[in-house]
């Protein structure tokens, strides 16, 4: 007997942060105590997408999106939803009536997306393989070992032009073809799911929510190549994508799919998983399979590459979890479905964890072409709170920032890379007019220093220094000087480093020195923050004819540096101030203000007597110096 309605509620990490659990539990406790149990069937999935507005609840067949769900509207909705027939109008997405059976598809925010990866992530359950296989699982692999020859599979993916989503954009087939052409009496499947970049989540939500779909695809990879073992290499910290992923080969191998003599094809093939401690070097494949086989994660020399020697010194395929999530797809639909789908030299979609100072976060799939201004404005709903966009960081630590002059920039491996920036694993960070770039730029810096195995002087010594540099900037301590001295570092570290990591740690200060050298004009010249994130070239005061006394300010300082009288003007102890800012977004009035630190141009004056300074109506050398063009700071 079918059921009346189905409920579906996110399982992500996301959710489940936000009490997603609970909900699922309390639908079944209400469904149950409400006597509809026989008529509901509550389902746990994987992320929606839609991560602003989590925990989402969808229930079918009406295709109703219920978002910001909390557990106690359990009872509600089965009593409303379930048993009446009626949808809980204040928990909908859209408030607005709506017609009979719209589907979620047609809220904005899913529009312009087409999910290839993330097709069965918040469909199905991922700790269900039957689930799995009713929305066509497993189809390509029993296709591959009983209708197709491996030369067969790789001319599919050859076809389909699938690049790797790591960041390289390597094409599979060519990797997949050297292994299989490798001489070795043992060859190895690795899938790289070290996903480490700030604010990135694609690919362990990817594993949360559809697990099997990595599982098929190295078996088919397995099968093509001649390997019988496969790894997969995830950090430790996402326990919930760890734990799915046992579920699921627990799953597999009980149904013939994993283990000896495959749905009785006489192929044999297993996978093991590997925990990693956190290091984003680890991320880099060389350095991945040493961690794999004991040793300590450092990048080796290449060639040879790891398709000819790699883990035990045998042929190996490594693809990331999103490469790996589009070839079961390739294989049911065909290559040229595939290619058809993005631009002449990036077919297919691509993930993007797009988060920071936009309306709506969560992960978005779109064919590759879609521009970046579509992905903020359409998708992402723009900036949030009414503030203005100043840039947009794609790839990461490796990445660059790109401006609003660079939206309409067809998002594929060729075109982010012409504006200075890539697409890396697909990271995507929005930010705003409060942000300053000398700092957004420090930031990546630190973490690319941080995460640095040290073992080549390039990047352990050379990202250090570019760290000291920015930090000398944003105290107000910068001189011109130290612009070429970031130019020449970047160039060492680019041609020096051994693998990626340092090759590209200097990209973030390199595409913000392009596109924002009045930033650090202002920084250095000017000793000022024109964003107030430096703290140490800013200050807050409280202006006395816009306070009304009305303490609020006060009682959030989190340190006492602010006294006065109620209803009289208050005032900032700046010995005590730790300059966080919670009195300016406290005050309802504009009361507080930042004020720029004397570091300014009575400094810089002084600095540049030598150069024919005449203060602050100076028409001298000093003046010179203030150009659009990073490279004119370079003459002063």
């Amino acid at each position: 007997m079918g059921f009346k309605n189905y409920i579906l509620v996110c399982g992500g990490t996301g959710c489940e942060s936000s009490r997603s659990d609970q909900i699922y539990h309390s639908l079944i406790d209400e469904a149950q105590a409400q006597g509809v149990a026989d008529q509901v069937q509550v389902i746990k999935t994987g992320c929606f997408g839609f991560c602003e507005q989590g925990p989402i609840v969808k229930v079918l067949p009406e295709d109703s999106f219920y978002v910001q769900v909390k557990p106690e509207d359990a009872k509600e909705l089965i009593a409303e939803h379930v048993i009446k027939g009626r949808e809980v109008t204040r928990l909908l997405y859209s408030k607005a009536p709506r017609k009979a059976y719209e589907e979620v598809e047609d809220i904005k925010f899913y529009q312009k997306q087409l999910r290839i990866v993330l097709r069965n992530c918040g469909s199905i359950d991922p700790e269900n393989i039957d689930e799995y296989i009713a929305a066509d699982g497993y189809k390509a692999l029993e296709k591959v070992l009983f209708d197709m020859t491996p030369d067969q599979v790789i001319d599919e993916l050859k076809t389909a032009g699938l690049r790797g989503r790591g960041g390289a954009g390597f094409p599979t087939w060519m990797k997949w073809n050297f292994t299989k052409q490798a001489e070795g009496d043992e060859k190895y499947v690795v899938c790289n799911a070290d996903e480490g970049d700030p604010g990135a989540y694609m690919d362990r939500s990817t594993l949360e929510g559809d697990p099997h779909s990595v599982l098929e695809a190295m078996t088919i990879c397995g099968h093509t190549i001649g390997a019988h073992h496969g790894y997969i290499y995830i950090r430790a910290e996402y326990p919930l994508a760890i734990h799915r992923l046992e579920i699921a080969m627990k799953q597999a191998r009980e149904y013939g799919l994993l283990g000896k003599d495959i749905l009785g094809s006489g192929f044999d093939y297993d996978i093991e998983i590997r925990l990693g401690a956190g290091a984003f070097v680890c991320g880099e494949e060389t350095a991945l399979l040493q961690s794999i086989e004991g040793h300590r994660g450092m990048p080796q020399p290449r060639p040879p590459f790891p398709a000819v020697k790699g883990l035990w010194g045998k042929p190996t395929v490594i693809n990331n979890v999103e490469t790996w999530a589009n070839v079961a797809q390739i294989i049911n639909k065909g290559g040229e479905w595939f290619a058809s789908i993005g631009t002449a030299d990036s077919h297919g979609t691509k993930v993007f964890a797009l988060t920071g100072k936009i309306c709506n976060s969560g992960l978005v799939e779109v064919p590759m072409g879609t521009t970046l201004r579509e992905i903020v404005y359409d998708i992402g709903g723009g900036i949030a709170h009414g503030k203005k966009f100043k840039a947009v960081q794609t790839g990461g630590p490796s990445g660059g920032v790109i401006t609003e002059e660079n939206l309409d920039t067809p998002i594929d491996f060729g075109g982010l890379q012409k504006i200075g920036s890539m697409m890396g694993s697909g990271g995507m960070i929005v930010m705003d007019e409060d942000d300053c770039i000398v700092d957004v730029a420090k930031f990546y810096l630190n973490f690319t220093v941080d995460e640095s195995c040290g073992k080549c002087a390039p990047c352990r010594i050379g990202g250090k220094s570019l760290c000291n540099i920015l930090e000398k900037i944003t105290q107000g301590k910068g001189e011109p000087e130290d612009i070429k001295q970031i130019q020449q570092i970047a160039h060492a570290m680019r041609i020096g480093s051994l693998c990626a990591l340092g090759q590209t740690a200097p990209n973030p200060v390199l595409s913000s020195l392009r596109y924002f050298p009045e930033e650090y004009q202002a920084h250095i010249h000017d000793k000022k923050c024109p964003s107030g994130k430096c703290k140490k070239l800013i200050s807050y005061e409280i202006n006395p004819s816009k306070c009304i006394g009305c303490t609020a300010c006060s009682r959030k300082c989190p340190v006492g540096a602010i006294s006065g009288e109620v209803k009289k003007p208050h005032k900032i102890n700046g010995n005590v101030c730790i300059k966080c800012g919670v009195c300016k977004e406290t005050c309802k009035f504009g009361a507080s203000e930042i004020h720029e630190e004397a570091l300014n141009d009575s400094f810089n004056h002084t600095r540049n007597r030598s150069r024919g300074c005449r203060g602050d109506n100076c028409a001298g050398g000093c003046q010179e110096s203030r150009h659009k063009d990073p490279d004119a700071l370079l003459s002063s």
